[in-house]
């Protein structure tokens, strides 16, 4: 039998661990993407969209990559923090089910 959650409201405490939780995952997650686009290519840079010396095929591998290696981050950084504000409040961060997407 699942437990039931008291309705609570979520502490205003949230909002800014939220955002740095935000900003450093995005921070780990272009490191990330910078080291498996060296792993990969074995140059320092990913290609930019408007740079004319790049191929499509290129362009679009590593916009790829690194949209997957942002969405795993992203997620993997919101349900950590999720889980720690229940864990110290008892009170789940989201409002209703379902992300922020």
């Amino acid at each position: 039998m699942a437990k039931k959650r008291k309705k609570q409201k979520l502490p205003v405490a949230y909002q800014p661990v939220g955002w740095v939780l935000g900003w450093a995952g995005g921070w780990l997650a272009g490191l990330a993407f910078r080291k498996t686009w060296m792993a990969i290519r074995h140059e320092e840079d990913a290609p930019d969209a408007l740079d004319p010396d790049r191929g499509w095929g290129e362009i679009v591998l590593a916009a790829a990559i690194q949209g997957a290696i942002f969405a795993a981050v992203r997620s993997a950084v919101d349900r950590g923090g999720a889980k720690a504000i229940e864990r110290s409040t008892g009170v789940w961060p989201a409002a209703q089910k379902g992300g922020r997407d």
